[in-house]
């Protein structure tokens, strides 16, 4: 059954691509991805591989590629990804040997993958289970590694009808999962080769936040102004949080919308009644008449977020809240949208006072407001914010512990 659902998922595929921008951007990189192997996967040159679904789950994978290449220079990186959103971003991302997609999970593609690489070890991040490439990295004895992985009871494999897939998990060499919760779930199917390190995410926002510079553009719109720097914004974020700014003549807002299009940013525009500038159109001189900084372009958020008085995460009104700990890191308060409930770090930073969860434009000026009127209050939350993520910390060191590379 899994393989006749992934070539009706790679047909469906094609035939959007006649229509879908996204289908085809994936559909050109699979063929590009053979070009790639063969041209640059020679024999013999130590890969090791690593897998992201998108750009979180390159993000949780990048501490380790990172300290892979600083202690084992002599090893080539090959890192793949799944959806066009993490490939195009980070296509020319400089810590790998080799970039690419992964092709489409058949039999033959991952026969043909393997061999056409040969790596030595496999890194699969976080919900990266691909039944025939684990299949065919086992059969060719290669070690297997699932890293910051989360499993829940509403998962296939913990459902009757899944137990058939669960048998990949078997294949997996060592799972470094995040919770407690998820390594008793495992033991419930046999799968015992587990360690509870945490997620690695954290690792990545704190070197982020050490190695992040200065925006001049973003400091001239602050100055010395409480800011909302919200990030990864969708339509129903930016119709609770552009009204609130609106009505609060003594705050800046940064915002950087998920997508990044004329359209998108249109539409922000039209319902702001303050001043405001786009990133990429902006000086120092301007921005510091402004009131609103739109972000018209990629890469400059996990450093806006040190401009914060308050956070916004967006995506918990519809596909679910973006990068939490990257916003928290700076230890300031972050909110986000009801649809966090399959973000761990999202429901502890609840717990823990850091974050706050909102349903509605009166819920999000009810918490604003009573953080901005309390600077104890906003105090407390902020700490809270950055305590937990020094806390969590580690995951990195934890792997690079157990795998012997």
């Amino acid at each position: 059954m899994y393989t006749i659902a992934i070539y009706l998922y790679t047909l469906a595929v094609r035939l959007a691509s006649l229509t879908n921008r996204k289908a085809r951007l994936m559909i050109k990189g699979h063929r590009q991805t053979w070009r790639i192997l063969r041209d640059h996967a020679k024999e013999g040159q130590n890969y090791v591989w690593f897998h992201a679904a998108s750009l979180g789950e390159f993000e949780q994978g990048r501490p380790i590629m990172e300290r892979l290449r600083r202690e084992h220079p002599e090893k080539r990186i090959l890192l793949t990804f799944f959806s066009p959103s993490g490939y195009e971003v980070r296509k020319d991302y400089a810590g790998a040997d080799i970039v690419c997609y992964l092709p489409f999970d058949t039999p033959l593609n991952a026969r043909r993958f393997i061999r056409m690489v040969r790596p030595e070890k496999a890194f699969f991040i976080k919900y990266e289970f691909w039944h025939h490439y684990i299949d065919a990295l086992h059969r060719a004895g290669v070690p297997v590694y699932s890293v910051s992985s989360i499993f829940r009871n509403d998962q296939i494999f913990f459902r009757p009808y899944g137990r058939g897939y669960a048998r990949v998990l078997h294949r997996f060499n060592h799972f470094f999962v995040q919770n407690e919760a998820s390594r008793e779930l495992l033991g419930g199917l046999g799968v015992t080769q587990v360690s509870v390190t945490g997620d690695t995410r954290f690792d990545r926002v704190i070197d982020i936040r050490n190695q992040a510079k200065p925006l001049p553009l973003a400091a001239a719109l602050t100055g010395d102004s409480r800011t909302i720097v919200a990030g990864s914004t969708w339509p129903p974020d930016e119709e609770i949080l552009i009204p609130y700014f609106n009505r609060h003549p003594e705050l800046k807002l940064i915002i950087a919308p998920h997508e990044v299009n004329e359209e998108r940013l249109n539409s922000i525009e039209q319902r702001l009644e303050r001043p405001a500038l786009r990133y990429s159109q902006a000086t120092p001189e301007t921005a510091a008449n402004a009131d609103c900084l739109i972000i018209d372009g990629y890469g400059l958020l996990s450093s806006l977020y040190r401009y914060a008085t308050l956070a916004y995460v967006g995506g918990g009104f519809g596909v679910g809240i973006h990068n939490v700990p990257e916003a928290a890191v700076y230890g300031v308060p972050v909110f986000f949208g009801p649809n966090n409930q399959r973000f761990r770090e999202a429901r502890d930073l609840i717990e823990a006072g850091g974050s706050f969860e909102i349903t509605s434009a009166d819920d999000f000026q009810a918490q604003a407001d009573r953080l901005l009127t309390d600077s104890n209050a906003l105090a407390e939350s902020g700490q809270a914010a950055g305590d937990y993520i020094r806390r969590n910390a580690g995951a990195t060191e934890a792997i690079f512990r157990e795998v012997h590379f």
